[in-house]
């Protein structure tokens, strides 16, 4: 007789997902959802992004209002601050120039210290190559010079044989 009435659990099926087209939109929702971790992040870079551009607003709304208050004091002392700027501008440029002649000069000293002394500074390689490249060229103008100098100056003597 057991066999004929089965048991609550013979009985369940298998519940289908509803396939209706709003369980799927859901769905598929659910699955794109971003993490604790990234819902933080976005949250994070919209607020800061918020408090960078009123920050952004307030700064150019300060300085358009200063320049409305402050051109007509700006255009009436220029005849002072042009020339006080001029100056200051080619004393700053003069000074930084100075100070990097300076850096260069010293750099190039003591890398030609090390070079001299034997101590293979960086690059030193290259010089060494260009040195013999430079020596190997002014050899084969040399050899060249001494096998057809000959040759020239046989040709000016047959065109001026009194010479």
């Amino acid at each position: 007789m057991g066999d004929r009435y089965p048991s609550s659990a013979q009985t369940q099926r298998a519940t289908r997902p509803i396939t209706t087209s709003g369980a799927t939109f859901l769905r598929k929702l659910q699955e794109h959802a971003p993490n604790s971790t990234q819902f933080v992040g976005i949250l994070t870079l919209l607020i800061t992004g918020s408090i960078l551009l009123i920050l952004t607003g307030l700064t150019v709304t300060g300085t358009v209002l200063g320049l409305i208050f402050f051109t007509p004091l700006i255009i009436v002392s220029s005849p002072i601050w042009i020339p006080v700027g001029t100056i200051l501008f080619l004393t700053t440029a003069g000074f930084l120039s100075l100070c990097g002649f300076g850096f260069v000069t010293v750099a190039t000293l003591s890398w030609m210290y090390r070079y001299v002394r034997g101590l293979q500074p960086p690059g030193s390689d290259r010089v060494d190559y260009a040195r013999s490249r430079i020596y190997d060229t002014a050899s084969h103008v040399k050899d060249y010079a001494r096998e057809y100098g000959g040759y020239l100056q046989s040709k000016v003597k047959d065109a001026a044989p009194g010479a």
